[in-house]
């Protein structure tokens, strides 16, 4: 997954000095001089140091915002910016910098404004409120507040709202594009499949024609291709369910669009809609849920493969587990190293997921269902999740203390603090996440309590020991 899924501080910024479709030159500046080099072409360095501060804070919001929703990228142009201020910000090229800029820059340069629930950074519209008026901060207003004895945050709490909140200590890396380098297609199971599955299904509710897809999950299934399809089809692509170059950068300009991530009081990007599958490096002396993750699907793929060994599940990642994954890479194509990074999570996941889909109806215990293959969280949605609240409403009965929920499909908050209690109570670490080591426990538990209604003989019970 490419790091710019989630806000960073980009090492560079590409200007173009002119409107978009001027045939104008591209500069590359590092991010730090931009931002000083806006600040000192748009605000006086004579202002009270706290309307400098709220100021600055909202050019490097409005800059990342850019960045962040691939606002011109999606559009086919090859710069992150320009310098027309009728659309975006003031730099004049290899003009003088004010100290006092500079030095409030190096200090806060790393921080962006960002409202309370969503991740992107926030669309700071502002203008010099003179002789500009506009829906976000007013420039010489921001003086007035400052002499009034406001804060910066203040200041920016006065024009934004107070639903607002300062992201700080953003780490710094270089601009990728966020298309993946390879279509994305049946068969595909990934971040950026769960990306796209999730923005599709937001862009629906705006163009019904798309189909939504019921359990975003990574795997791209025929589901995920006829969304593709009728997303292709209403904004007059090649209509053939693979999500290439093309396909990538319209799903992400339409929904920007749609979520109104260039406007002040935007819709937002939720936490869920960026929630990664393949976020740990795992290897030799690790320890806790991530762990137990790999050991539970190595030993399920190694109850139909002779070829990986036997693993223990117990969240310690021994010479045991090492072993276990080296014989697994070799036996599936990947570089033999006994370190699991997202190839190898990618390739595990894939053939769990295989197994799963091969195997005849019957061939679970018949009180539950099977560990569905990829971790269930916060935003995620479907059929699994109404079944996990199932579960946890059926223990409640017993362990009070587990709230009941609403059998709806959708993983909230609600549906975190109830997996959360369970794993609290059966010592389990407390994540709100349901992978497969905290799947299994629960649907064991669950049968404990379905009055004996276990497999008949020869059915897999669900559960690796």
């Amino acid at each position: 997954m490419n790091d710019v899924i989630r806000p960073f501080i980009p090492s560079s910024v590409t200007v173009h000095l002119g409107r978009p479709d001027e045939p104008a030159r591209n500069v590359t500046v590092p991010f730090v001089d931009y931002i000083k080099n806006v600040a000192s072409s748009e605000i006086y360095p004579t202002w009270p140091d706290a309307a400098l501060r709220a100021n600055i804070y909202a050019q490097i919001s409005f800059t990342l915002n850019r960045i962040f929703t691939e606002y011109y990228a999606s559009r086919g142009y090859d710069f992150d910016i320009t310098n027309s201020t009728t659309i975006d910000q003031s730099f004049v090229y290899g003009r003088d910098i004010f100290e006092n800029i500079s030095r409030i820059v190096d200090e806060v340069f790393d921080s962006y404004i960002r409202r309370q629930g969503s991740v992107e950074p926030l669309f700071a519209l502002y203008c010099d409120g003179v002789e500009v008026q506009c829906g976000g901060l007013s420039q010489w207003g921001s003086v007035q507040l400052a002499e009034e004895g406001y804060t910066p945050f203040g200041i920016l709490q006065y024009y934004y709202g107070n639903d607002i909140g300062i992201e700080e200590n953003v780490p710094v890396a270089d601009i990728t594009e966020t298309y993946p380098g390879t279509p994305l297609r049946i068969g595909t199971i990934s971040d950026d499949v769960l990306l796209i599955q999730n923005r599709l299904n937001r862009i629906s509710k705006n163009f019904p024609a798309i189909p939504k897809i019921g359990d975003p999950d990574g795997f791209f299934a025929a589901e995920t291709e006829a969304s593709v399809r009728a997303f292709q089809r209403q904004f007059g692509l090649s209509e053939d369910g693979v999500v290439g170059r093309a396909t990538w950068y319209a799903v992400m300009r339409i929904y920007g669009g749609v979520k109104s991530l260039t406007d002040v009081n935007s819709e937002g990007i939720p936490i869920g809609d960026v929630t990664l599958l393949f976020n740990e490096r795992l290897e030799e002396g690790d320890r806790g849920f991530g762990v137990s993750e790999l050991q539970y699907l190595l030993a399920v793929v190694a109850e139909f493969n002779n070829s990986v060994r036997p693993v223990r599940i117990d969240g310690i990642f021994g010479p045991g587990t090492a072993a276990a994954v080296r014989d697994f890479q070799y036996d599936y194509g990947l570089t033999a190293d006994g370190i699991v990074g997202e190839q190898t999570w990618r390739a595990l996941y894939d053939t769990y997921r295989n197994l799963l889909d091969s195997l005849p109806e019957n061939y679970f215990a018949a009180a539950t269902q099977p560990y569905p293959g990829t971790p269930l969280r916060i935003g995620t949605r479907g059929q699994d999740v109404s079944v996990l609240q199932t579960y946890l409403n059926r223990i409640s009965d017993v362990y009070t203390a587990i709230p009941k929920l609403n059998v709806d499909g959708v993983y909230g908050q609600s549906t975190a603090a109830a997996v959360r209690e369970f794993q609290r109570i059966f010592g389990l670490e407390e994540t709100g996440v349901t992978a497969s080591y905290t799947w299994e426990s629960i649907a064991r538990e669950y049968r404990t309590l379905a009055d004996g209604q276990y497999g008949a003989a020869n059915q897999f019970g669900g559960s690796i020991s």
